[in-house]
């Protein structure tokens, strides 16, 4: 009776890690849960990535409809995404507000000279104390926020076209035309 329980405990054990596996092997890495959709965005006051004396707070978001866009320049994926946050910038459908994370402030400005700078402004989070504020798995990550500065949507990994037609842009309208109805720009 012994041998068998012996027997048996790993087997049971194997079974459950296999079931709880299997199941990750569908689990889509840019739908993570967000505590924070449907909340303000963080309350903070940080140096503007480019000037240490122009402090920007979560109360500057307000006021039209925002992407708010977690980048660094150690960060591969970023650097894949950054074309096409140029594209979108141009496009002036929104501002884009850049959170350059966990970062050297000389490398970052170096990058956004060399490559292109799409944000309106750019948070320097060089402890990420807001990155943890807004749960940051990593770079990049993006939260739609709407003109009241409550964080509507949040997007895990490199924006390209197929995001920001399908899933962003729409979202984007919806908040706009939301936006008008309530008197806001």
């Amino acid at each position: 009776m012994k041998k068998r329980l012996v027997l048996f405990i790993p087997l049971v054990l194997f079974l459950v890690m296999g079931v709880f596996l299997y199941k990750g092997l569908f689990l889509n890495p840019q739908k993570l849960d967000s505590a924070l959709e449907g909340k303000p965005v963080p309350a903070f006051q940080l140096e503007r990535l480019e000037d240490r004396n122009e402090i920007i707070t979560n109360e500057s978001l307000k006021g039209e409809v925002a992407l708010l866009n977690v980048w660094a320049t150690w960060c591969p994926s970023c650097k894949y995404e950054h074309p096409y946050l140029m594209r979108f910038a141009r496009q002036g459908i929104l501002p884009i507000y850049g959170i350059n994370y966990r970062d050297e402030r000389g490398m970052a400005i170096r990058e956004l000279n060399r490559e292109g700078d799409p944000y309106t402004k750019n948070i320097f989070d060089h402890d990420g104390r807001l990155g943890l504020d807004l749960g940051v798995y990593g770079a990049p990550e993006s939260y739609l926020i709407d003109h009241n500065g409550i964080i509507r949507y949040r997007y895990a990994g490199p924006i390209d076209q197929r995001v920001w037609s399908e899933t962003l842009l729409p979202m984007i309208k919806e908040l706009q035309a939301a936006a008008k109805l309530d008197g806001a720009s």
